[in-house]
């Protein structure tokens, strides 16, 4: 299997607070990788450093087999494209143009705007249902407009590669399914997606691989329906569940236990 996106041996800190130690994992070609566990386990700080917002202290990110800190910034964005979880708009810009951004990585000094880029910001803002809100001001949407309009930069900028840190975070249950087909249909074509969900059944039924992780460690790394059983659940989220079939698309289903039925049986008359 290849990987084009790898970590070596990394240790990751935030100023004197170390997050990972001597950390190694290789993204596969090709697959819809969503990393799973608990909160301030790692997960975000993990896909930082793999799209070089995050240097290592020490170790190597590699992207095509080259250490990514040492390439052109604009190499890298029209390898790697990712959505940050709190991204920030200028003011006064409208959604069109927020979006036009995602073509910059394809711009040169010879190569200005051109068909081509037109017609990736309008695909991939109609594949995000924010083309109705072209000429609105980015600072007047909600938050979930404006999780849609950052996915549609991320795509007009028509990368191998897409990072997304928390996708569906501001959406509702529908436009998050929504944009979970959309990655998947992406996938389908040939991209390589990497993403944190805090949703297990949502990452078990989109991901093709999953990476579990703990404490700054990556605990368990597979197929959802390989890794996730009531014990890793357990381990990472401290969650007593059970593991069932999804009726839909057969694939794991975490059900928690929690304290639901004891509460019922202590208030009955």
């Amino acid at each position: 299997m290849s990987h084009r996106l790898a970590a070596r041996s990394v240790t990751l800190c935030y100023d004197s607070r170390t997050v990972s130690q001597d950390l190694s994992v290789a993204i596969p070609d090709g697959a819809f990788t969503v990393i799973i566990g608990a909160n301030a386990c790692g997960k975000s700080t993990l896909l930082r450093a793999m799209s070089r917002l995050l240097a290592p202290r020490s170790g190597l990110i590699t992207l095509d087999g080259e250490q990514i800190g040492r390439l052109p910034a604009k190499q890298v964005a029209q390898k790697l494209g990712l959505l940050p979880q709190s991204a920030t708009a200028p003011t006064g810009i409208t959604v069109a143009e927020l979006v036009a951004r995602g073509r910059y990585p394809h711009q040169t000094f010879f190569r200005q705007w051109s068909l081509a880029d037109q017609l990736a910001v309008t695909n991939a803002m109609q594949a995000t249902q924010v083309s109705a809100l072209s000429d609105r001001m980015v600072d007047e949407l909600s938050g979930g407009q404006r999780q849609r309009v950052w996915i549609a930069m991320l795509l007009a900028q028509e990368t191998p590669l897409l990072l997304l840190d928390e996708p569906t975070t501001y959406l509702d249950i529908t436009h998050q399914i929504e944009l979970l087909d959309l990655l998947s249909r992406l996938n389908g074509e040939g991209r390589t997606i990497v993403a944190v969900l805090h949703d297990l059944n949502q990452a078990c039924r989109y991901a093709s691989h999953l990476i579990a992780m703990k404490e700054g460690r990556i605990v368990a790394e597979g197929a959802p329906r390989d890794i996730v059983t009531e014990d890793l659940v357990f381990d990472i989220l401290g969650l007593k569940s059970m593991i069932i079939e999804d009726p839909v698309s057969a694939t794991p289903l975490v059900v928690p236990k929690g304290q639901g039925e004891r509460s019922r049986i202590g208030t009955s008359t």
